[in-house]
């Protein structure tokens, strides 16, 4: 009897140890094709067929997510994707974004022993929710050109998170898309050419049925994760809520520089987190928006 368990728990851990290695290649292989194709580069029509191909069960979401990140003509704006996965699922595809960056440096360590360790490492389910929802509106961003959310309404109660924290996290990473698309014309043309910024600005989505900058529920518990390579941990709200509050405020100058009706500049001003002088602390520009408001009262 002794003999047979221990045989059955002999044969138990190897099954075991064999899923993993096997889990283990196609995290590898995953990652290698997403850090060939998540740009520009294109994937052939075998490459994308051979993902297909020997997929586990436990796979399949992860293997799905990534397949779609490569592709040009992708479904990642449709409700199963931009709903939120399981825990493993969520996972398994960090592990994939830590091995492609793994496979960037030019001494890097082995992804087997990288895989093992971010397996047994207890890992923020915020951070787990950042970074798939960060890979996603990137995908979007380098694959679905030219940018058109004109037609996109997200309504964030439909995808599956889990409170107001992953709420939070959907729309910051959707909105630092969007600001990444008109930085150019605001920071690098001189002067700030306010007429393509402002085209695209009315190229944002609505969320929830509303205004892009008509969402405020920003008031859920900050949290520090790596935003930034080599940075360390940065405090969430710090970071994205500045980059936000920075669209905000360009959207305003576009209102002014483009001669738009008071109506708008007040609707923008006042439905929006501009006025919200609780969260200030999270931005650098506390003093311009407190200097915006002034001038605002006086009028």
């Amino acid at each position: 009897m002794k003999k047979t368990i221990l045989t059955l728990l002999s044969f138990f851990l190897f099954q075991m140890s064999f899923g993993q290695t096997n889990n283990n290649e196609k995290f590898i292989e995953l990652a290698k094709i997403y850090n060939d194709f998540m740009f520009r580069n294109e994937p052939t029509k075998n490459i994308l067929k051979d993902l297909k191909l020997n997929v586990a069960e436990d796979l399949k979401v992860t293997n799905d997510f990534i397949t779609q990140t490569i592709s040009t003509k992708n479904k990642l704006l449709s409700e199963p994707f931009l709903s939120r996965p399981d825990n493993n699922a969520l996972k398994q595809i960090f592990i994939i974004r830590q091995i492609n960056l793994n496979l960037r440096e030019e001494n890097h360590i082995d992804n087997n022993l990288l895989i093992d360790s971010l397996m047994t490492k207890e890992i923020s389910v915020y951070e787990l929710v950042d970074n798939y929802y960060d890979m996603l509106f990137t995908a979007v961003g380098n694959k679905n050109q030219p940018f058109d959310f004109s037609n996109s309404d997200f309504n964030i109660k439909d995808f599956n998170l889990k409170d107001d924290t992953e709420k939070g996290i959907f729309f910051l990473r959707c909105m630092n898309l969007c600001g990444v698309t008109i930085w150019g014309y605001m920071n690098v043309v001189k002067p700030a050419n306010t007429q393509k910024a402002f085209y695209t600005i009315q190229k944002y989505p609505k969320f929830n049925g509303s205004l892009y900058y008509q969402y405020t529920d920003f008031y859920f518990n900050d949290f520090e994760i790596n935003i930034i390579r080599d940075k360390g941990l940065q405090s969430y709200k710090s970071y994205f809520l500045d980059k936000y509050y920075e669209t905000l405020l360009y959207h305003l100058l576009c209102l002014n520089k483009e001669n738009r009706s008071e109506k708008e500049k007040n609707d923008l001003l006042l439905g929006s987190i501009l006025k919200e002088r609780n969260l200030y602390k999270y931005t650098k520009h506390k003093e311009l928006l407190e200097e915006i408001f002034k001038e605002k009262k006086r009028d």
